[in-house]
């Protein structure tokens, strides 16, 4: 049997007592009807028996009043009579629509609205009218009549009284006899329906049973196959080159391979079931600050708290082993999903940079020695110019000159000496490193820059022309931002030709949201964008994805390939971007490079 014939069976065993359940609400529903009809009945008897009372009360009422005043002549036992005109008259109508309602013989409130009003006429009327008038009212003949008339009235009400209570009675006793049919009923559909779904269920269960047997052996033999595969797994997880831990949905570990081990210093048996945090112990390498173990944030998040694969090396993490030493590590995580995709655990991959880290090292070391051999001799030219002015103006000076063009000559050598002194420190600058990051104004660095390439620009004879936004300032490395941009304004230079225009520009940029209307916009923080942008030939779809990878360069033996490589790397490391955009068009050719720096303190915190 087949999980479909066996979820076919289960369905059958649930509706049949299901349609049996229907169908015995349905009969007890009609009979809960009927029920109610009768009730309703009973009640409509019982208010038309109600109102035929009250009807009664406001007709002696009428009598006394009548009869008060004609024994005092005085208005005041006149209001009983007077006040019960309007409630009579709304009472007989009740009546008389309660009796029609009920299927009664309305022909008794006509009775009874012809005697009422035989009385008004003939007795109460012409009593009250002659009792103003001052004739004597006492005529026995007329006042035995009165009495008549109303006897007559209230035998009426007691008629309908009285057919009113003898429907009431055999409403109570069909009320009763339809609970006795309905207790009756439902002992029998009981019976019948209890027997028919303890057959039905008797012979679909014994299949059920049948099929569980068979399904059982196959879940064992499942488990087997599931149990083999673990382990094969976990013998993979375990030969491979990078530290795995695996931890549940509330940050447990429960696995660590033999790489894991040897990395944070403790064995499987010891990390079971410990928390997260205690086993993959990260700081940050700059702040010294804890972070927080990957894993952690997961069962908090909704997915993807963080996406697969993601590179934490801007974070700086430093792993704290079991004995205290540290290790850089570069790590990523991703969560573990069942298959309704709800989250089950996480697994963070992790590897030693050390090697890495030294290698980095070299070739930033390697293309900052490149950036100092090409701006030595920049500086060369820049300083042997004012100081062959100096030279020459000190020779004027020996040749006897007058008051006014001695000091004419010492100012001249002053603005040389000037600006000798303010290359040389743009040159310092340039390779003064700094262990804290500090405010950088993006003006003043760039003037810097401009002032040690000029001579360069000049002898290119590349134009440029500079607009700088002010108060764009942001918090970082001052000698490794001047390195990003001399490497992006000096290839702009190559790339644009004699007579090229090179354009720098520089704009503070608001914070920016993500956006339901525009969920193409990413958001990015406050910050500075500088975008440099050259007329050069471009550079072809083919090569544009290459430019950032090392030792990739577009300008064969006079290149190192580490240029863009290692600006990238210093942007990602101040939390910015870098992009690239070019053009190969002939109408519109030439290359845009666009660096975003975010302008808070909180860039490093």
């Amino acid at each position: 049997m087949n999980l479909r014939q066996l979820n076919r069976i289960l369905l059958q065993t649930l509706l049949v007592p299901v349609v049996a359940l229907f169908f015995v609400a349905g009969v007890l529903a009609l009979q809960i009807r009927k029920a109610e009809l009768t009730v309703a009945h009973m009640q409509a008897a019982g208010d038309n028996i109600s109102t035929a009372t009250r009807v009664a009360q406001l007709t002696v009422n009428e009598d006394n009043g009548i009869r008060g005043f004609q024994l005092t002549s005085n208005d005041i036992f006149l209001q009983p009579y007077r006040n019960a005109q309007l409630p009579l008259q709304r009472g007989l109508a009740q009546l008389r629509e309660g009796i029609a309602k009920q299927g009664g013989d309305p022909h008794m409130v006509d009775d009874l609205v012809l005697a009422h009003d035989t009385w008004r006429i003939a007795f109460a009327e012409p009593i009250i009218q002659s009792t103003i008038n001052g004739t004597d009212t006492r005529d026995t003949g007329l006042n035995l009549r009165a009495k008549a008339q109303m006897d007559q009235v209230i035998s009426v009400i007691a008629r309908i009284i009285t057919a009113e209570q003898r429907q009431r009675a055999e409403d109570v006793r069909t009320w009763r006899r339809q609970v006795r049919q309905t207790l009756q009923i439902l002992v029998v559909l009981a019976v019948f329906i209890g027997l028919a779904i303890g057959i039905s269920a008797r012979n679909r269960l014994h299949r059920v049973s049948d099929a569980f047997q068979g399904t059982l052996e196959e879940v064992r033999h499942n488990a087997q196959l599931t149990y083999d595969s673990e382990q094969r797994l976990r013998t993979m997880l375990t030969s491979i080159g990078e530290g795995i831990i695996v931890c549940d949905i509330q940050g447990k570990v429960e696995l660590l391979n033999t790489v894991a081990e040897q990395l944070t210093g403790w064995s499987l048996a010891d990390a079971l079931h410990e928390p997260v945090d205690k086993i993959f112990h990260l700081v940050n390498e700059s702040t010294r600050e804890d972070l927080e173990a990957p894993a952690a944030s997961f069962p908090q998040l909704p997915l993807p708290a963080r996406s697969p694969g993601h590179d934490s090396l801007a974070n700086h993490p430093i792993l704290i082993r079991r004995d205290g030493t540290e290790i850089p590590i570069n790590e990523s995580e991703a969560p573990i999903t069942d298959r309704s995709g709800k989250l089950a655990g996480v697994v963070i991959v992790f590897r030693d940079i050390t090697e890495q880290r030294r290698a980095q090292t070299t070739l930033l070391a390697t293309e900052k020695l490149a950036v100092a051999g090409r701006l030595a001799a920049t500086l060369a030219h820049e300083i042997h110019n004012p100081l062959d002015a100096v030279i020459n103006l000190l020779y004027l000076m020996r040749s006897n000159p007058t008051a006014a063009e001695t000091e004419q000559f010492l100012d001249l050598a002053s603005k040389e000496l000037d600006r000798v002194a303010q290359i040389s420190r743009a040159m310092l600058g340039m390779y003064r490193e700094s262990k804290e990051p500090v405010a950088v104004d993006i003006e003043e660095m760039l003037t810097s820059i401009l002032l040690l390439l000029d001579r360069q620009m000049r002898q290119a004879q590349v134009r440029l022309r500079a607009e700088f936004a002010p108060g764009a300032v942001v918090i970082g490395y001052p000698a490794e931002l001047r390195q990003v941009f001399i490497n992006l304004l000096t290839n702009a230079a190559d790339a644009s030709g004699v007579d090229g225009l090179i354009e720098l520009k520089t704009e503070i940029c608001a914070e920016r949201r993500r956006n339901s209307r525009s969920p193409e916009i990413e958001p990015r923080p406050a910050g500075v964008s500088i975008t440099i942008t050259d007329q050069g030939e471009g550079i072809d779809a083919q090569t544009l994805p290459k430019l950032f990878q090392p030792f990739f360069t577009t300008k064969g033996e006079h290149g190192t390939g580490l240029g863009l490589w290692v600006s990238q790397g210093i942007v990602q490391k101040h939390n910015g971007t870098i992009t690239i955009k070019s053009s190969t068009a002939s109408e519109s050719h030439g290359t845009t490079v666009t660096v975003f720096l975010p302008r808070g303190e909180a860039v490093f915190a």
